[in-house]
């Protein structure tokens, strides 16, 4: 059975809506109960798909999971064993990744293969292999697996493929005296989260420079400081990481996600809608925010946590680009896509992370908008145009969120496929815009 979702656009948006768990924070905080053996807890895990796959390939090793409460667990990884690392469901989720990290720390040696996830473009792991091989550990990566009696049998990649798995291993030589360094190649939210995974076991001091601040690093920072990781962020994307042999379990909290504050706020200003929107974490959204007032939408943040759009008319865009924090992220950039085709005269949308971002644009002008593409990274939308529903396959996470925007505000009916991508990231999403007054079902195709 193959769910998908049937928008029938028009209706304005009006109420209340309560932001879930932050699906990316979820992932680097279990990966940090990895690195102790006592009891860490979790609360305010967000029902995904993707935070299931973490449990699922987690439980496969032989962490405990004990379930407390509907959002809420009691994690315990005394009996992890790396070597039953579930391959079959590491290959479609990508935030595995963040599994090398504390493994490595604490036995040495792993087998890992290359992680899934969003079809949005090139997304090597290369960022990770090379800080890995700055901190002195040992990656090759290995092409065919071939099991014969009970034995396996690696066949070497060849250049410019793909490994099937990865294997890496250090050896210990900790010299508390010396300060290593580790300078990323890029901005990598989940290769600066590898490196503090995996050095929260070592005494040594590492400088890790080029470092992403997003607001999944912050959080994780924070419970690695609950520990026992002395860790500062020092100015210029520098944090500094000393770590402890032995470190403590912790209690945590995930904060609400702010991408998904980001996509139900679009939603109301497409919409024409009057939306208050609860337990936002709206400190990490300041540019975005302020570019939606540039552009001319009305909202008012009511406290910290808090804020209400009203109906802004046909708002006034002109650029929108991308870029790490604390820029506008690229998780937003689909919904500001959507946007700018009810928005009046060219928008210019520059997304240089990822050269797969804008397949949903492909979509959008089938629906009826207006927009040419640049280059990979750039496109031009012109509006506003009137969308027309039609039927599609959600591309991936994020941009399946933006045409179920472009859905809402469309005329006529709108069908979505492979709506699992979305789900990936997006609890109920459905329900919830029902009790926003949206018409969207949930319909079990065979």
């Amino acid at each position: 059975m193959k769910d998908k979702f049937v928008i029938k656009g028009g209706n304005q948006l009006k109420g209340e809506i309560e932001i879930r768990g932050a699906k990316n924070v979820a992932f680097p905080v279990l990966a940090a109960s990895l690195l102790t053996d006592e009891d860490c807890f979790i609360d305010n895990l967000p029902l995904i798909e993707d935070v299931f796959k973490m449990l699922k390939v987690m439980e496969g090793m032989g962490v405990k999971v004990d379930w407390l409460g509907k959002r809420r667990i009691k994690v315990n990884t005394s009996q992890v064993n790396p070597e039953n690392i579930p391959f079959d469901i590491i290959k479609f989720f990508r935030g595995a990744i963040l599994l090398v990290g504390p493994l490595l720390a604490r036995f040495g040696r792993i087998k890992f293969p290359p992680p899934g996830g969003c079809v949005i473009g090139a997304r090597p792991i290369d960022t990770h292999l090379d800080a890995f091989e700055q901190l002195g550990i040992q990656v090759s990566g290995l092409g065919i697996e071939k099991e014969e009696n009970g034995k396996f049998f690696y066949f070497q990649k060849k250049e410019n493929f793909i490994p099937s798995f990865y294997t890496a291993s250090f050896i210990v030589k900790e010299n508390k005296q010396t300060t290593r360094e580790v300078i990323l190649k890029e901005f990598s939210v989940t290769a600066t989260e590898n490196v503090l995974l995996f050095t929260a076991l070592s005494e040594r001091k590492t400088i890790l420079k080029i470092a992403d601040e997003d607001y999944q690093v912050q959080e994780l920072v924070k419970v690695l400081r609950r520990m026992g990781v002395e860790i500062k962020i020092r100015g210029g994307n520098k944090i500094e990481i000393i770590g402890k042999k032995k470190l403590e379990g912790f209690e945590y909290k995930i904060i609400s996600d702010p991408i998904e504050t980001g996509t139900f706020i679009i939603m109301a200003l497409a919409t024409q809608g009057e939306v208050v929107i609860k337990e936002s974490e709206l400190n990490f959204l300041d540019l975005f925010l302020k570019r939606l007032k540039d552009f001319g939408a009305k909202f008012k943040i009511l406290d910290e946590k808090t804020i209400k759009i009203f109906p802004s008319g046909i708002l006034k865009m002109d650029k929108i680009q991308s870029l790490p924090y604390p820029g506008i992220h690229s998780d937003l950039q689909p919904e500001l896509g959507v946007l700018a085709t009810q928005s009046r005269g060219p928008t210019l949308i520059h997304d240089p992370l990822y050269e797969g971002r804008f397949k949903y644009l492909e979509e959008l002008n089938k629906m009826g908008a207006k927009i040419i593409f640049c280059d990979p990274h750039r496109s031009i939308v012109y509006g506003p145009t009137k969308l027309t529903g039609i039927r599609f396959a959600s591309p991936d996470l994020r941009a399946g969120a933006a045409l179920i925007t472009a859905g809402l505000v469309a005329k006529g009916e709108t069908i979505i496929e492979n709506i699992y991508q979305i789900d990936r990231g997006y609890e109920k999403i459905e329900e919830r815009l029902q009790q926003l007054g949206a018409d969207i079902k949930r319909v079990e195709e065979k």
